[in-house]
């Protein structure tokens, strides 16, 4: 069960969307929760991954969800874009040298983001950089080691980040949890 905008929704699959405030109010145990990338899966392709994949199993689901055709970005000044925040995420990402690298205006730049990925340039980083550091401790870094290898200041603002944007803490979560990224 949980709340979107107020009304209490029960289903077996629930879709949200990116930045749409909710509240898991009660759950099976366990609980598979599928965070996605805008421009890797959009809503009918989650949706019909989970119901190609039978019986609930993270490992049917990732198959599913692997066979799943990936959005496609007609904008070769959105892909030259996300390739430079990819190349900067590690230190400083300037959204500057970010509209630079795809030929744009600040401004267009913000546009284009918000139109093709539903997300502003700010939160895409700051997804990129979740999954980055994700990526490091699931290959055995120290919570530090890997906030700052994906440019956050120290442990303590990715896991303030984390709590953020998935509701959870990584310091406590990411031991408890089984996590596995899909590109």
């Amino acid at each position: 069960m949980a709340e979107l905008d107020g009304i209490v929704h029960t289903a077996q699959h629930l879709l949200i969307d990116s930045l749409r405030p909710h509240a898991i109010l009660s759950a099976p145990a366990p609980m598979l929760t599928i965070y996605a990338e805008p421009q890797r899966l959009g809503g009918p392709a989650l949706l019909a991954a989970a119901g190609s994949a039978g019986a609930p199993s993270l490992d049917r689901l990732a198959a599913a969800l692997q066979a799943q055709p990936r959005e496609h970005l007609p904008d070769p000044r959105l892909l030259r874009a996300l390739d430079k925040v990819d190349a900067l995420l590690s230190g400083k990402v300037s959204a500057a040298a970010v509209a630079d690298a795809a030929h744009l205006s600040l401004s267009q730049l913000e546009r284009l983001f918000s139109a093709q990925l539903g997300l502003p340039v700010r939160r895409l980083v700051l997804w990129r950089r979740l999954r980055l550091a994700i990526r490091f401790i699931l290959l055995g870094s120290t919570l530090t080691d890997a906030a700052h290898g994906a440019g956050f200041a120290d442990a303590a603002h990715f896991s303030r980040t984390m709590r953020s944007l998935f509701g959870v803490r990584a310091d406590r979560s990411l031991r408890q949890l089984h996590v596995t990224l899909l590109d």
